[in-house]
């Protein structure tokens, strides 16, 4: 049934019958790119940004599954860093907000040839982290206990996002699966709020330490650096993941093969 462009596919597997909804005409906002031409990645980044853009106006499909963009969602998050010099950390981190890819640029979209994998190149003028956490370890030699608040604010923040996709059809329509995301954070400068430092018993003390976390910012981001990576790669993989399961590849890259012809055998989606 066609709706809007929408094609609806019966799915049958074991958790029994799924709705399954794709866009099969091209929307006007999505510039496709040729990648066996010169000219390719300057396409293909002007193609992300006005792609990205839309997004962040909204689409009401992936809003159903994933929702808005800015802010982004993270429900929970459990971390743990035993091997480094500045931090030991055991962390849990629920209900994260992570603010700022509404005014994300796409400096490079790059496309692998080989395996359709992507390369690209993101900053963002501020990124917001908001949530709840509760933490037990030391971070500069300080020792922390405690749960409550959490804020950190990144300023000129550079993502070198690597995916790996691999190519299924589905409909008669070749897709990406975004399998995996790992970024490569660079930071201009970075600020950290936790309340309830010290369960509340000492709110000068709780107040001194996020000074000194503040005014030591790089190492304390050190410290956090794999919490921060780890929170962004979930995030963006879930956001790609459902953005590309409603976008055909080929509205992207017009000339991208089949998985048969880039594989030699078909790939289907695993759910």
């Amino acid at each position: 049934m066609y709706i809007i462009g929408l094609l609806m596919l019966l799915h049958v597997g074991l958790q029994g019958v799924q709705c399954v909804a794709f866009y099969t005409e091209k929307p006007s906002y999505i510039e496709s790119c040729r990648i066996y031409e010169p000219e390719f990645t300057k396409c293909s980044t002007r193609s992300i940004q006005a792609f990205m853009n839309q997004l962040v106006k909204g689409v009401p499909e992936l809003e159903e599954s994933f929702g808005p963009i800015d802010p982004m969602r993270q429900d929970q998050l459990v971390f743990k860093q035993d091997n480094s010099d500045v931090a030991t950390i055991s962390a849990n981190l629920t209900n994260m907000l992570i603010s700022g890819f509404g005014k994300m640029v796409i400096k490079e979209s790059k496309v692998s040839k080989k395996d359709f994998s992507w390369l690209t190149k993101i900053f963002l003028p501020k990124m917001r982290m908001d949530g709840h956490y509760k933490m037990l370890g030391r971070i500069l030699l300080v020792p922390l206990q405690g749960s409550g608040k959490i804020v950190m604010e990144i300023d000129d923040l550079d993502i070198l996002m690597s995916t790996k996709t691999r190519l299924y059809e589905k409909g008669g329509y070749t897709f990406y699966n975004v399998t995996s995301v790992k970024v490569k954070l660079e930071v201009g400068k970075v600020r950290t709020r936790m309340d309830n430092l010290f369960n509340g018993h000492s709110k000068e003390v709780e107040q001194s330490t996020n000074q000194f976390f503040n005014d030591n910012w790089k190492d304390v981001f050190e410290a956090l650096r794999p919490l921060v990576d780890e929170t962004v790669e979930r995030t963006l993989l879930d956001l790609l993941h459902k953005t590309f399961s409603l976008f055909p590849a080929s509205f992207f890259v017009e000339d991208i093969p089949t998985s048969l012809a880039l594989y030699g055998r078909k790939s289907h989606m695993i759910t």
